[in-house]
């Protein structure tokens, strides 16, 4: 790859490298087309920025702040660990980012709804908040199987005034909440507007979600050295889709000496069919309309995928991680759902922060990495969310009373 500068993707079709595009029907291109020229147009204006810099600001909460985890860091020993606290974000978590972000390009572009997928239900309480904000309805397809472990969620979908339409269609999960939310676009695409959760889909969404995103990884590179006097070793984060790591790591692509390590999902192990570690297992495929890696059969078909975490529970993963991961800028690795699991109860116990499940991964890989690791050496790892959402799933899984 010529290109050094790793701010500099996707190219002028949306790959980054030989991931991305759009391998869509000729009649989706012209959406996705009349999407991505908005949005360039959008970004440029003053009057956007301003309004997106203040809602960040004043609405979402930000900067949220890093936070030195020191008794997790004593227990396990080594390197220090350091939270990017964006659990603390409206809404609870990332996700608040780009529905922001979103929102308010459906509403310049003239849409009437908005249409969207989720797993965990971030994505869908996230929108579901800007789309009240704003002023335009809000539709979220969630798998049967979200609803039930992610009931909360629901609940404040609801309250919003968003609809919730079930899924119960193949493995009632994310990969078939977004394959209905698509067909929902395609009934009337003058009027819908498909917010994408995550930096997957057909180019602009990679791109465009990544760029909201990017607050984070800005914000901690300042927040980080002012605290510490220097960059962090090693940068951690969850990958189901990879909009939150892609976000963190957007601060230190061309920092070569800050390691890059996305935590994906190993389920029940790797060893197993019930995983959803799709860079450490999958091979290169197609699904919704772009190219990535993918958990596939023979024939190409995304493969059922498991993670206690609904939020990573998905077969693909966006692109610009494929072409970090090919490139070497950037290392993927999982954690398996106990792992996940005990540390949720760990963070919770040792630091009175209830991380999400998700998020759980990445703090679960962190510990283990600290512990081989000397003490001068720092992590900084993005608490993508919170675990009000999965505080009743967990007890029953774990019997906790």
């Amino acid at each position: 790859m010529s290109d050094n500068n790793l701010h500099n993707y996707p190219d002028r079709d949306g790959f980054f490298g030989e991931y991305g595009g759009q391998f869509i029907p000729e009649h989706l291109i012209k959406i996705m087309n009349d999407i991505r020229d908005s949005y360039f147009e959008i970004r440029r204006r003053k009057d956007f920025q301003e309004e997106l810099e203040k809602l960040n600001k004043y609405y979402v909460g930000r900067p949220s702040p890093i936070y030195h985890a020191e008794k997790l860091s004593a227990k396990y020993g080594g390197a220090q660990i350091y939270l990017k606290r964006e659990d603390l974000n409206h809404t609870g978590a990332h996700k608040i980012n780009h529905c922001l972000g979103e929102a308010l390009l459906a509403k310049f572009m003239g849409k009437k709804k908005v249409i969207a997928e989720t797993g965990a239900g971030q994505h869908g309480v996230a929108l579901a908040t800007a789309c009240a904000l704003v002023g335009i309805k809000c539709e979220i397809h969630m798998g049967v199987i979200d609803i039930e472990k992610e009931h909360p969620n629901v609940v404040k979908m609801k309250v919003l005034g968003a609809t919730v339409v079930p899924v119960t269609r193949g493995t009632q999960t994310l990969k078939d909440a977004v394959d209905s939310a698509f067909e929902v676009l395609l009934e009337d695409p003058e009027n819908n507007f498909y917010a994408i959760g995550s930096v997957v889909g057909p180019h602009p969404f990679p791109m465009m979600v990544r760029d909201f995103q990017s607050i984070v990884g800005k914000e901690a590179r300042v927040q980080f050295k002012e605290m510490t006097g220097g960059l962090p070793d090693y940068v951690l984060a969850c990958v189901g889709g990879g909009s939150n790591a892609i976000g963190l790591f957007s601060g230190f692509l061309n920092d070569k000496e800050v390691k890059l390590i996305g935590v994906e999902p190993a389920g029940y192990g790797l060893h197993t069919e019930k995983h959803a570690a799709t860079m450490t297992k999958g091979t290169k495929g197609m699904i919704h309309g772009f190219k990535c890696y993918l958990l596939q059969d023979e024939k190409g078909n995304p493969l059922p995928v498991h993670s206690v975490a609904s939020g990573l529970d998905y077969p693909g993963v966006g692109p610009q991680h494929c072409m970090l991961k090919d490139i070497e800028r950037a290392e993927y690795v999982s954690a398996t759902d106990k792992e996940c699991l005990d540390m949720f109860m760990e963070l919770s116990r040792l630091e009175g922060i209830i991380p999400a499940l998700e998020s759980s991964h990445a703090i679960a890989y962190a510990v283990k990495l600290a512990a081989t690791l000397p003490k001068d050496k720092k992590l900084l790892v993005n608490l993508s969310g919170r675990g009000d959402k999965d505080v009743d799933y967990v007890a029953s899984v774990l019997g906790v009373k």
